[in-house]
């Protein structure tokens, strides 16, 4: 069989079948390589290139050019970071004329047909090396068209986050476009170590010879404005908050002199006390108690009427000497400014001061009086920065890329997406069965980052086309996007009522039982309308749907989600059941009216794991609790025959020849265990024997002693050959598909066992007694 490591290396080889122990380094060896990391916030531009709802960035040159000549020509440029050697699928869709230069190589140039058929798709693969990757596109226009469509396949999965290039945009987010050129970079290419663009992207944007934009600096006659004027024009009846952090050097302990000027009314807050108040316009000067270190300020100015100039000026001094501010929160690609902003606000209407210490949350505004610099259709706002169109964005941890669910070396803390969906539901569990505290609240802390967001992520889509954060939750088409995931934020849920997921969750009930495609007998299945999944159904399915119904219903008491749980695994089983090995079809593919028979282990262990779901929930007077129960059984019994002597099970179940596969040996294990614990066999025996032996394989072949799980098969699409699964769905060493499954099953058997310990004792006292 296939081996990983050494036996010495093996988690069975340091701890044998003690699963506690197994719990404890693979729950801790998992929150190690993924630290509670903030968001990274960018300065973002949002005059410059924006995506499209599918998340390819829209260089659509044409409107940004109307004068454009026919064979002039634009540049677009970016970087991207890389932590290790990756392969991303880029797509292109062309408007005219396309040349791709990727790390200084040419390695795409546009077709006629490319050019001018409509729609048409171009999809590269590129190699992303650890370090800077450089971006450039090379645009001519044509009569037909100018520019084109740029960005990663599945952009909600394999995100593509850019970086501007040029020393002097270093941190800021984005591309970056130049002007109309008559210039042809190929004719200035060297022939020798490869054909090499002449500019060079990671250095200084006035070395290469064109102007760059979106043009980060306010004109001359704006940067003599006043500084509210300059971000949000003259707004009698309006206030604007402001924002810094002071950073006190003194170790004197006295006290810190706040001093400054005021056009308006304003206040002034001091680690969120109000130290200062004017209603109209003047001086002030007050000492405040500040102790060693960085301290919050906050300032809120009305701009009062339509003669006087809307400004403010603060400074702070101790024992004589001032004190620098600095920002409140670091803003990558900011350099010198200290200030943030937000607004406006209708006065009297804006939010509390207490809220505005906040960074996972927009801001309501009023602007019911309309007016050129900020349109009255405009209700929410964010933190942004005094430069043209600037604003903070919030982007994942060096999030530059995450191919398809595997994303290295960058953090998992903080995203929303199926595969975390399992991760979390597992830490969940092993915190509670090791009693860790500490475990389940980095769970719950997870899935809070992700909630706390959900607002501003709604709001990031509106205002830049595709948002930064919480991709799949946001862009919701499919069950994967939003039913694993919202599973794990109800459980969480039960451990901390946090506010922020309840409407969440009423969202994606309304997905699934009010909006999502359904087959005439009522049946999930996937419309993927034009996309090669069009017109099928998978039993993951069922994991991306029915645990969530089921929490659902349990919260909300809608029972109509629990009975639609049920009713789907009846209607999947019509489709997807292989009667003569009693497994299930991974895919039933409507364009050919037939299943691909072939039974995909990770696809039946998706079915295992939610069936138990369903039936933990299900009342025993259920009208579909004893054909689910007999279905449960088939399941089971189909699972144990197809078991190798190693105790796992083949990738694809019933070709010996494919690899022993990790992730769905761990949910045979956790579904085997569960019946047994809660009596849903009617012979338990055979299944206690062969749950023990799976996560004794695990532990053997599937996790080493530092808790790398090993084993579990990538992210899948589907085929009608067992080959595809064997071959091309390669084993990724800790892929989130396998992580959280592993403690889920060590949990359940751990449940298991003490299940059978109590009935033991129970029988014997029984005995004694009698």
């Amino acid at each position: 069989m296939t081996t990983y490591f050494s036996e010495p290396q093996s988690m069975y080889y340091r701890f044998g079948d003690d699963q506690d122990q197994v719990l404890k380094v693979l729950a801790e060896r998992y929150i190690g390589a993924n630290a509670q990391a903030d968001f990274v916030y960018r300065l973002f531009q949002k005059s410059g290139i924006m995506q499209n709802d599918k998340g390819l960035y829209d260089l659509n040159l044409g409107k940004r050019f109307p004068e454009a000549e026919k064979g002039q020509t634009v540049y677009a440029a970016a970087l991207v970071w890389g932590d290790e050697d990756r392969n991303l699928d880029v797509l292109i869709r062309c408007y005219g004329p396309v040349r791709f230069y990727f790390n200084e190589q040419l390695v795409y140039r546009s077709t006629v047909i490319d050019e001018i058929t409509p729609d048409a798709t171009v999809k590269l693969g590129i190699d992303i090396k650890p370090g800077w990757n450089t971006l450039l596109l090379q645009m001519s226009c044509t009569p037909a068209g100018f520019g084109c469509q740029f960005g990663s396949d599945e952009g909600k999965v394999r995100i593509l986050n850019v970086l501007s290039p040029f020393e002097e945009r270093l941190g800021q987010a984005g591309w970056v476009y130049s002007n109309l050129s008559n210039q042809d970079i190929s004719l200035t290419m060297g022939s020798s170590g490869g054909r090499q663009t002449a500019l060079n992207l990671i250095g200084k944007e006035q070395d290469t010879g064109l102007t760059w934009f979106p043009n980060p600096e306010w004109s001359e006659a704006q940067q003599v404005m006043p500084t509210l004027e300059r971000i949000y024009g003259h707004l009698p009846g309006h206030r604007v908050y402001a924002r810094t952090r002071l950073n006190n050097n003194d170790a004197t302990g006295a006290k810190v002199q706040l001093s400054g000027t005021c056009s308006s009314p304003i206040q002034v807050w001091y680690q969120g006390e109000e130290v200062i108040r004017l209603a109209e316009a003047g001086s002030f000067t007050e000492e405040v108690d500040a102790s060693f270190g960085r301290s919050e300020l906050l300032v809120c100015s009305e701009c009062s009427d339509a003669e006087t100039p809307w400004q403010f000026t603060l400074t702070a001094s101790v024992n004589g000497k001032e004190l620098k501010f600095e920002l409140p929160q670091r803003v990558h690609g900011v350099s010198g400014e200290s200030w943030l902003y937000a607004g406006p606000f209708k006065a009297g209407a804006e939010p509390a001061a207490q809220d505005m210490n906040r960074f996972d949350r927009v801001y309501a505004t009023d602007t019911t009086d309309s007016s050129p610099s900020y349109p009255s259709s405009e209700e929410k706002t964010y933190w942004r920065l005094d430069r043209p169109d600037v604003w903070v964005r919030p982007y994942y941890e060096n999030a530059m890329l995450s191919n398809k669910w595997t994303v290295g070396s960058v953090t998992n803390y903080g995203r929303w997406d199926y595969p975390l969906g399992v991760t979390v539901y597992g830490l969940l569990q092993a915190g509670r069965h090791l009693q860790r505290p500490d475990i389940t609240r980095y769970a719950v802390e997870h899935v809070q980052t992700c909630t706390r967001m959900y607002e501003y992520s709604l709001w990031d889509r509106e205002q830049y086309g595709f948002p930064a954060v919480n991709q799949q939750l946001v862009m919701l088409k499919m069950l994967d996007n939003c039913g694993s995931f919202g599973s794990a934020m109800l459980e969480a849920y039960s451990e901390h009522q946090e506010p922020t997921a309840l409407p969440i969750a009423a969202r994606i009930a309304d997905f699934m039982l009010s909006r999502l495609e359904r087959q005439e007998d009522g049946a999930f299945y996937r419309e993927c309308t034009g996309e090669y999944a069009e017109n099928t159904m998978w039993a993951d399915d069922l994991y991306m749907s029915t645990p969530f119904l089921v929490r659902y219903a349990r919260l909300t008491g809608n029972t109509a989600a629990l009975d639609e749980a049920a009713r789907q695994f009846l209607l999947y089983r019509k489709y997807l059941f292989m009667s003569d090995y009693k497994i299930m079809s991974h895919v039933y593919d409507f364009k050919y009216g037939q299943a691909t028979r072939v039974p995909w282990g990770r696809g039946n262990g998706w079915t295992l794991f939610s069936l138990t779901e369903v039936l933990e929930a299900l009342p025993e007077g259920h009208a579909d609790r004893p054909a689910l129960i007999d279905f449960y059984n088939e399941l089971c019994e189909g699972y144990a025959a197809l078991q190798d002597p190693s105790g796992l099970w083949h990738q694809v179940l019933n070709d010996a020849d494919t690899y022993l596969e990790a992730s769905c040996t761990a949910m045979f294990t956790y579904g085997f265990s569960r019946g047994v614990r809660f009596g849903w066999f009617r012979h338990p025996e055979r299944y206690i024997v062969a749950a023990e032996q799976a996560w004794n394989g695990l532990t053997k072949y599937a996790i080493d002693r530092q808790g790398n799980v090993h084993g579990v098969c990538s992210g899948s699409r589907y085929a009608f050959t067992a080959e595809y699964y064997n071959k091309d769905l390669l084993t990724v060493t800790n892929d989130n598909h396998g992580i959280g499954i592993m403690m889920l099953a060590g949990t359940e058997l751990a449940r298991m066992k003490g299940h059978l310990g109590q009935s033991a004792t129970s029988q014997t006292k029984t005995a004694l007694h009698s």
